[in-house]
């Protein structure tokens, strides 16, 4: 069992992890913990095997606007820095299905998170500035980082009906809970960093699911 730091505890996905794991959990999120805060936050984190970071501001930033939140950008390097000064090992990181255009786009094939994206909105850039720092962080300090490019998680955990790109990145509670679970009890990440897509197994899903910790998704959207 580990001990695992969850910033944006009190979100969808944060309330779904929280109730679920099978681990020793520390909540951090509005109002009483701040993860703009980095001296609290690196207080909060020491102790911790594995940090998961999903606290993002969507009232200004989301894949619906031209609008970027400067601090959500600033939370994710806390996050970095706190980890490796607090000697937390792995941090696994809510990057976004929405960091490559997938809708109204021509495909050849499923998208691949190792391609060069091309985000469909400030958003999802900011989501790929995430996975670059990273990256950045995985090969300077030796910080296990994975970046799971997220689709669609809600409250009710039914499939959109509509519109069929909601559908199509549908991910379970279950199928997110056995994601992250994967990812906090791989015996190690390849090169300290990996990408991948966090969806269910959809009819005409658009991504390509293959990760290097051992995940499949059980469920789909039909």
């Amino acid at each position: 069992m580990k001990n695992v730091i969850i910033t944006g505890s009190a979100g969808v996905i944060g309330t779904v992890l929280t109730t679920e794991i099978p681990h020793r959990v520390t909540c951090f999120d509005l109002p009483k913990s701040d993860a703009r805060d980095y001296q609290q936050l690196l207080s909060s984190m020491r102790g911790h095997d594995v940090a998961i970071h999903l606290a993002w501001n969507t009232t200004i930033d989301n894949d619906h606007t031209d609008l970027l939140d400067p601090e959500n950008i600033l939370m994710t390097f806390n996050v970095y820095q706190a980890a490796v000064e607090a000697g937390v090992r792995r941090v696994i990181m809510a990057s976004s299905v929405h960091a490559d255009k997938f809708v109204n786009r021509k495909l050849s094939g499923l998208l691949l998170p190792y391609s060069l994206p091309l985000p469909d909105s400030p958003y999802g850039a900011g989501k790929c500035m995430m996975e670059a720092l990273g990256r950045h962080y995985a090969d300077s300090k030796n910080l296990e980082v994975v970046c799971v490019r997220f689709g669609g998680v809600n409250v009710n955990n039914l499939p959109p009906q509509e519109p069929k790109s909601e559908r199509q990145v549908w991910l379970s509670h279950s199928d997110c809970v056995r994601l992250i679970n994967c990812c906090i009890e791989a015996s190690e990440i390849p090169n300290n960093y990996s990408v991948f897509y966090g969806v269910s197994h959809n009819r005409d899903r658009l991504h390509d699911y293959s990760n290097p910790v051992g995940w499949k998704p059980l469920d789909g959207a039909d």
